[in-house]
């Protein structure tokens, strides 16, 4: 449980209700971050109308490496149910099993082509206090990606720190929606 109890659902307005109503018939209970984002209502719609136009199908990012660099940035900030989700949602997308498990060293993995990681070295250049993105770094990036993919990526890579932070710092738990995703998260 997080470090924050809930509203009762009568303290949350009617539109949120209706959202905790739909996560409860699909999930069989609404998931504990949009519990804790619905303290905020007006908040919470600006996320998620973020989170809307960074998963756009018209994004100049695929899908599936839009979700490795959440599963990524997630990972780095240690965030149990934002590692869950996302690796559920790459595996609904087509994404392999394989290499949600060797994320972590995707350096070294040939699973990964060269597009793949020099967007994950980014994602870690980015998502890292410590470290500042390097020119040659950036240099790498732009032959793969076009300038509005690389400002949607650092804006996918910022938003998902926003999201994993806030659900670490408020300790969220993960859902189980991926079992892959716990067993990392165990270790």
């Amino acid at each position: 449980m997080s470090r924050i109890s809930p509203k009762a659902n009568t303290d949350y307005p009617w539109y949120f209700r209706l959202l905790l109503r739909m996560q409860k018939k699909k999930y069989g209970s609404p998931l504990e971050p949009v519990l804790l984002w619905g303290r905020t209502p007006r908040v919470f719609l600006s996320f998620l109308f973020m989170q809307k136009a960074l998963n756009r199908k018209k994004s100049p990012l695929h899908p599936l490496l839009r979700a490795l660099v959440t599963i990524k940035v997630s990972q780095i900030n240690q965030c149990a149910f934002c590692i869950d989700m996302n690796s559920a949602l790459l595996l609904q997308k087509g994404g392999s099993q394989d290499k949600i498990t060797n994320l972590a060293a995707f350096q070294k993995s040939s699973l990964f082509n060269e597009s793949e990681k020099v967007a994950l070295e980014y994602t870690e250049a980015v998502t890292q206090a410590s470290s500042k993105v390097s020119d040659e770094l950036f240099q790498r990036l732009k032959t793969h990606y076009s300038p509005d993919a690389i400002v949607e990526l650092t804006a996918l890579i910022a938003f998902q720190n926003l999201s994993s932070k806030f659900n670490t710092a408020l300790d969220a738990e993960a859902f189980g929606f991926c079992s892959i995703a716990s067993e990392q998260t165990k270790q």
